[in-house]
């Protein structure tokens, strides 16, 4: 690729061998070369700006989970070498808790939980990112109720007063990467199901999903066929139903050897004003950052995977109502 060290075959190829070195070959210092100087990186727990942040970062998760390794499920991009790449990075966390940090003393226990990162790249290097890892499901393995977590979250910042809130998007920073994806059909057509799902027409996922579809959605759910995808979709919209849904950034693709798949990622903004996966409205005003993959095969949407911080979503309802008083 043009631009990029000549070891690197394609975009996909550059964004899981610089996973690995930072990661797992433990080459943090790599960051100053693999991310720009003064890179913005939002993520639903907070905002970093800049390569020297995002190794801090690094360094107290590497502390946290020494052996921690994190293993690429698919990297679906869109762009080209003179505009540059947006590459969207599904992957598997897995680790073992052996030292403090953000999951507090250390349980020794196990923990497997994915995360999607979306990274723009140009000359070897990223950029601009948006990142959501599926928190809930780490503190559920390392014997966390969730909103017990959320709560330690708050208490650990100070509490109510003191602790760090994002709840509009408003408070992220200017985006880099201004780009939209590209026009193809299989982003277009995942698209089109997440907005008749969040207008309630749940009907599309019976059309459009293949019957035995596999369905992974956050805090580690998992299942198959329609009524699992039903259900798991009905219980984030009816938390907020008079909220707004946008799609941000829209990707598809067709490769050798794999099936059509799409990436999106989006947004939910409005109020906690319904029950549902979140319990009993409480009128809190959130900024919800989404993110949505995709295969396709012959009958249909065959697999997708459904990712969003159910930690900071808990986090900021408790925030609203007092309860961490």
């Amino acid at each position: 690729m043009r631009g990029f060290d000549p070891r690197w075959q394609d975009l996909p190829d550059y964004i899981l061998g610089i996973t690995k070195e930072i990661w797992e070959e433990r080459q943090v210092a790599s960051l100053r070369r693999t991310y720009a100087a003064d890179l913005p990186l939002r993520s639903p727990a907070g905002n970093l700006v800049g390569n020297e942040a995002v190794i801090n970062a690094t360094l107290a998760t590497l502390a946290e989970f020494p052996d921690r390794q994190l293993l690429g499920e698919d990297v679906i991009w869109s762009g080209d070498e003179d505009t540059g790449f947006l590459s969207s990075h599904r992957l598997m966390s897995v680790g073992t808790h052996l030292g403090h940090g953000q999951f507090g003393a250390p349980t020794g226990r196990r923990f497997q939980a994915r995360a999607i990162a979306d990274c723009a790249v140009r000359n070897n290097q990223v950029y601009d990112e948006w990142l959501c890892r599926d928190t809930a499901k780490i503190a559920l393995d390392l014997g966390w109720d969730a909103k017990a977590y959320a709560r330690e979250i708050v208490a650990r910042e100070g509490g109510a007063q003191a602790a760090t809130q994002r709840i509009q998007d408003n408070q992220d920073p200017e985006p880099v990467y201004t780009g939209r994806g590209n026009d193809n059909p299989w982003g277009q057509k995942l698209a089109d199901t997440l907005k008749r799902i969040m207008n309630a027409d749940f009907a599309v996922i019976s059309g459009t999903y293949d019957r035995a579809a596999f369905i992974a959605h956050p805090g580690g759910r998992e299942g198959w066929s329609h009524g699992f995808a039903e259900a798991a979709w009905m219980g984030l919209r009816s938390s907020f139903p008079s909220a707004t849904f946008s799609i941000e950034h829209c990707i598809g693709r067709e490769d050798p050897l794999s099936p059509p798949r799409a990436a999106i990622r989006w947004s939910l903004k409005g109020r906690h004003d319904g029950p549902g996966l979140f319990g009993q409205p409480t009128g809190a005003e959130l900024a919800i950052m989404g993110f949505t993959q995709a295969e396709f095969g012959p009958w249909g949407l065959r697999r997708e995977f459904t990712l969003f911080d159910e930690i900071a979503i808990l986090k900021h309802i408790i925030l609203h109502t007092g309860e961490a008083e």
